[in-house]
This record gives structure tokens, sequence and C-alpha cells, in this order.
């Protein structure tokens, strides 16, 4: 088949395609390589400003590869706001691709009108970027603006105009595969996030570390949002209580092929504070054998039928929780490697890039 890939989230689109590729379909990336993440693509569609002549520059490129967005058995957007323009525009080029092209899906690869809408309910999930139980979570600046815009604004008008005329839609995480499943049951589909397992290999595990290196990954414009500030205090005060254990490693908006080796000399990752599951990052890092502290609810196993290997150190969002786990495993060095082993199995049994891609086929072929 020949396949269009539009729009990028943390680098899936790219390592979807490197599955796709192998499976012997031609596949062409479009995107803005993530901006500051530098992600592979084919075609760079990147804004370099707002400013009026970036603004024209931007289209006039857009308007130079439209004879690259047409003429495929299946377009993949990964989101309703897939280029740098107002979401009104990204509405008519969704209608462009529609018209000219076999199929489309609508990627649910991060915050949208539905994803929020359920935040808030206060009944799906117990927890989320909007709510820690009944409270409203005050540590998301911009949280206000968010809810305004996927709520009530144009952005919501065309994510739902969207969901209702793509042929499918494309989930990779419990939390957004929830959130479209009650309106979209025959439509959603949740699809593992792809990792290539070549490009990760596992590092080398200790017995027993004398030291435990915690890798943290901060990204300047979503440090809040992932509740990785939160995860940093915590992370402090375990080294100043424990000086001669613990060291701490940051990555700050790094790009991702550096970001990527940056892993290796540690033991343990934090990430995703506020999800359910585990995102790009924290599969690289269970790929390459280091313990992800983070996200790793129940539902999600159960979502995808792994009922003995949940090797992901869940945590509620709440500092004292990640302290005490955090805590446990350097007062329990001997269990690291097992966990480490345990995380390396769980990748490659759900999230392998060849895999997931004949599960993407699957799917949209049968739409």
């Amino acid at each position: 088949m020949k396949i269009l890939l539009l729009g990028e989230a943390s680098n899936l689109h790219w390592t979807l395609s490197e599955g796709l590729r192998s499976l012997g379909h031609k596949v062409t990336v479009i995107s803005n390589g993530s901006v500051w993440m530098n992600n592979n693509r084919d075609i760079n569609l990147k804004r370099k400003s707002y400013s009026f002549p970036d603004t024209l520059r931007y289209a006039g490129s857009l308007i130079y590869h439209l004879k690259d967005l047409t003429g495929y058995d299946i377009v993949q957007i990964n989101h309703p706001c897939f280029l740098d323009f107002k979401a009104s525009t990204c509405y008519r080029i969704f209608r462009f691709l529609k018209k000219h092209n076999k199929k489309i899906f609508l990627g649910a690869f991060g915050t949208d009108h539905y994803w929020v809408k359920h935040c808030l309910d206060k009944k799906t999930f117990r927890y989320s970027d909007f709510y820690i139980g009944d409270s409203f979570n005050t540590y998301i600046p911009g949280n206000e603006k968010t809810i305004q815009e996927w709520m009530t604004g144009e952005k919501a008008e065309i994510n739902k105009k969207m969901a209702e005329e793509a042929n499918g839609i494309s989930c990779c995480l419990y939390e957004y595969y929830i959130s479209y499943y009650s309106e979209f049951k025959e439509k959603a589909k949740y699809l593992p996030l792809p990792i290539n397992l070549q490009e990760h290999p596992l590092r080398n595990i200790p017995k027993y570390p004398e030291q435990v290196q915690f890798f943290i990954g901060i990204q300047k414009d979503r440090n809040e949002l992932k509740g990785t500030d939160r995860m940093l205090n915590v992370l402090q005060k375990l080294a100043r209580d424990y000086p001669d254990i613990v060291k701490i490693a940051k990555a700050v908006s790094v790009p991702y092929q550096e970001y990527k080796q940056m892993m290796y000399g540690s033991d343990i990752l934090l990430d995703q504070l506020y999800s359910y599951t585990p995102g790009m990052n924290g599969l690289i890092a269970m790929a390459k054998g280091l313990v992800v502290i983070g996200g790793g609810e129940p539902e999600m196993y159960d979502l995808m039928g792994e009922q003995e290997n949940r090797p992901i150190i869940n945590v509620l969002p709440d500092e004292q929780d990640i302290y005490q786990k955090a805590e446990s495993l350097i007062m329990h060095r001997e269990s690291l490697e097992q966990l480490s082993l345990n995380s390396r199995h769980f990748v490659e049994k759900h999230h392998d890039h060849i895999k997931v891609a004949g599960e993407y086929l699957h799917f949209w072929e049968s739409r």
C-alpha cells in the first residue's frame, strides 16, 4: 500500500513508517519533526515563527507540497491540528486529503476534545492532567485555557467533525482510546506505541549496583504537563537523604537522537506522572532495560491482555507515593535486574514496531 503519515508525535509516525516499510509498503512521513526533538521525516514542513513573512513561507511550502498529499491508499494525521495553522485551516486541508486519497484516519495521540471532555467528567479517570480525584489539578498552568480551547472553541468543533468524517480513529494510549470509545465504538481502535528495538539494545544490567542513577527528561514547554517538575523535586530530596546511593541525570529539551543515548548510563526513569500509561519516552527506556517509575495502571495492562508481566512502578500523582516507591527500589537494589529484564520483555511482546505496523494495517484494511 501507499501510505502518508502526516504530523508527528514523539517519533511515533517515523517509527511506524519503519515497521510498515519492513513489511513492504511505500510510506511518506511529512512533519515538523516534533520541533526541537528533530525526529526523522521524509518531507520537512516546519514553521519557523508566527511572523507574517514566516507565515507566508510556511503556507508556500504547504502549497508546494500539495502534490505530495494526494494519491494514497491510507492517510493518517497525528492530531486534529496536524499542521501549524488555525484549526479551521487544518479542517479545510483535512477535507482536501479526504477527497484526494482513499482513506483517512485521525490519530488520537495527544490533547484533544474527547480526552479533555473525559478528564473533566471526574468519572472516567481517577486522576489526570485536570483533576486529581475531585480536586482541580493546580500544578499545571494553562489548564483553564486548554479547557476553553478544546471544549468550546474552534478546535473542539473541528475535532468533532474530523472524528465523524474519518474512516477510523487510531488511539495510542489507554486514556485516548477510552475517551473516544464511548462515542465511536466501531471507529476507535487501541494501537500500541511502536518501538524499534534494534535502535535500543539492552544495556549492561548490574546485579546489585552500589549507586542508582535516576534519569529524568525535562521538556521546557511541557515540564508541568508531564509532572517532571514534581518528580524532580522528589529525586532531589531522595539524593539529599541518600547521597552515597542516589545520582540524578537530567536531559533538558535535547534532540531525540542525543536523548536516547543519554539514557544508557542510568538505571531508573521517572516519567508521565498524570498518565495511566507510559509514553514513547518510557517505552524507549524500558527497551534499554531501565526500570520506569510512572504511569502503569491496571486498566492499561488489562486492555493489552497482559496479566503476568507488569514491570512499571506505578505511582499516584502524590510526591510522598513517588518518594516511597523510589526509596523502596534503592533499598532493594537486588530487584532491579529482574525488573529491567521484565521491562525489555514487555516492550518486545507488545510494542515491537513491526508487530505494531501489522496491527495498524489490519485496522486500516478493516475500515
